[in-house]
């Protein structure tokens, strides 16, 4: 049995981390509700988005748009990863890291060549050492995603998609369900899907009706539909990144109060090991005292 001072030390090791992740806990949660309402708010937005670019596939024109044409052969997709910059958020990176390293298995397997864009330090670290090819990367976003700074790494995979340099663009990202559940996601984004996934995971069409629609377009359809679906696609991107967000704090308040639980109980136990320790020690020399008394 490990002396007294060994266990008074390993005590008070353990109290000092509970302190650690029951601070990290207290702060994930105050961040939990800001990421959560800037993710909610974002969902009804594009929904309506995607509505409308909807329409507009339907619609009687001349031009049609290369984001909703699927092409007949796959050669090269690429792939926009949204991780996170930090870890202590249990296993939220692992399992869609999990998916990634999957996807990437059936990919290669289809001899079809990938380029990554690495959104978040973790996913950024594991494509390096899984060797994939990274295109381009943006970290360290902060508690608050800016689009501006997503922008460019986004226009990189289009820009290759309208150069036929890629044929689709894939995206993988945690979305939000609720406090307790977290879910990895894969999903085409280019071309444009004729169904979108609900946050329950539900796949549904787009709101619109029966018959089709002239637009009358200004200055014409190919610049108005260029500049609409580039929107669109650098808005889901920043919808994706809203939902990981929310992911995150989520998984990291659940994992922090799970970690002080843990300590907590560490140190029950250590204690009771101690005033066992302790109560041996004192009849040892009980014991030793009533011996030499008697010997005298």
């Amino acid at each position: 049995m490990a002396g007294s001072k060994e266990i008074r030390n390993k005590i008070k090791s353990v109290q000092s981390t509970r302190k650690i992740t029951k601070a990290m806990e207290m702060v994930a949660a105050s961040k939990m509700k800001k990421a959560q309402d800037r993710m909610r708010a974002s969902r009804p937005y594009m929904e309506k988005v995607f509505n409308i670019v909807m329409h507009i596939a339907r619609a009687n024109t001349e031009y049609r748009h290369p984001f909703l044409v699927r092409r007949e052969k796959v050669r090269r997709v690429g792939a926009i990863v949204v991780t996170t910059d930090k870890g202590l958020c249990g296993g939220l990176n692992t399992n869609i890291l999990r998916t990634v390293l999957q996807a990437h298995k059936d990919w290669t397997a289809r001899g079809i060549e990938v380029d990554y864009v690495a959104i978040g330090n973790k996913g950024q670290g594991f494509l390096q050492r899984m060797g994939g090819n990274i295109v381009a990367s943006v970290v360290q976003l902060g508690d608050r995603p800016r689009l501006d700074r997503l922008v460019g790494p986004v226009k990189t995979l289009i820009d290759e998609y309208m150069a036929g340099n890629v044929d689709e663009v894939h995206v993988f990202y945690t979305t939000f369900i609720n406090t307790m559940k977290q879910e990895p996601r894969q999903g085409r984004i280019v071309p444009i899907p004729h169904q979108f996934r609900a946050a329950s995971g539900e796949m549904r069409k787009a709101d619109i009706g029966e018959g089709t629609w002239d637009y009358i377009y200004e200055p014409d359809a190919r610049e108005l539909l260029d500049g609409m679906m580039r929107r669109y696609l650098e808005g889901a991107v920043f919808q994706m990144v809203n939902e990981n967000m929310a992911s995150e704090q989520s998984a990291r308040m659940v994992a922090m109060k799970a970690a002080s639980d843990n300590a907590g109980k560490i140190i029950s136990e250590l204690q009771l090991i101690y005033n066992k320790s302790r109560q041996a020690a004192i009849t040892k020399e009980l014991s030793e005292i009533v011996g030499g008394a008697a010997a005298v």
